[in-house]
């Protein structure tokens, strides 16, 4: 073999070894430009994700906030109940198809007193922080006790009925009245106090003094 033949083909091999070293080197490259734009994508798509996962958590909270109630004629009903453990029953129906809230005790202004009813629990500006819920479609009561002469007093006329708020000079929507001759109700209330809501006529009762 010639001197010259020999440098021929050593340059030949020498470009070709060049040519493969250059595309292995690019196709590392393509490799880690590919690596990165997949993790990239797959951290973006994770933040969407936590991203709308907060939003429904929020969505879902707001949803599960129950409002107050709220009085009305046709959602409060009066009743007395004579003999020895006499009282007056007060039945609130929450007729919405959603939860609220009762807080402390509803005040009632008998014949449009300028006064409400005495609190049996706290007084308005001493609240003991009563609050229950009422399910939808559901009852809540409060009792006011008439077993003697001083409770029972004379015949009522008319109600005026507001809902008392979260604070103790706060009140809900109102004030809704009842007319008791409009219902041909007989109802008569004295010198009394009122008990708290309860989510129970006798757990009412028991907290007026007259349950069973």
């Amino acid at each position: 073999m010639t001197a010259r033949r020999s440098r021929h083909r050593s340059a030949a091999y020498a470009a070709l070894a060049l040519g493969l070293a250059g595309s292995l080197a690019l196709t590392g490259c393509n490799s880690h430009s590919s690596k990165k734009s997949s993790s990239s994508s797959s951290k973006s798509k994770k933040r969407k994700i936590i991203g709308g996962g907060a939003a429904a958590a929020g969505a879902g909270a707001a949803s599960r906030r129950v409002p107050d109630c709220y009085p009305s004629t046709y959602k409060l009903t009066f009743s007395q109940q004579t003999g020895p453990k006499s009282h007056v029953a007060v039945k609130f129906k929450n007729s919405t198809s959603r939860d609220c809230k009762l807080y402390n005790a509803p005040l009632l202004r008998f014949n449009n007193a300028k006064a409400p009813l005495p609190l049996s629990q706290g007084t308005p500006g001493h609240l003991d922080g009563t609050r229950i819920t009422v399910p939808a479609h559901g009852y809540a009561y409060a009792v006011i006790p008439t077993n003697t002469a001083a409770t029972k007093g004379t015949e009522q006329k008319s109600v005026t009925v507001d809902f008392m708020g979260i604070s103790a000079s706060s009140v809900t929507h109102g004030p809704a009245t009842v007319n008791f001759a409009e219902k041909r109700l007989h109802i008569s209330v004295g010198k009394s106090k009122v008990t708290n809501w309860s989510s129970s006529i006798h757990g009412a009762q028991l907290a007026a003094g007259v349950g069973k």
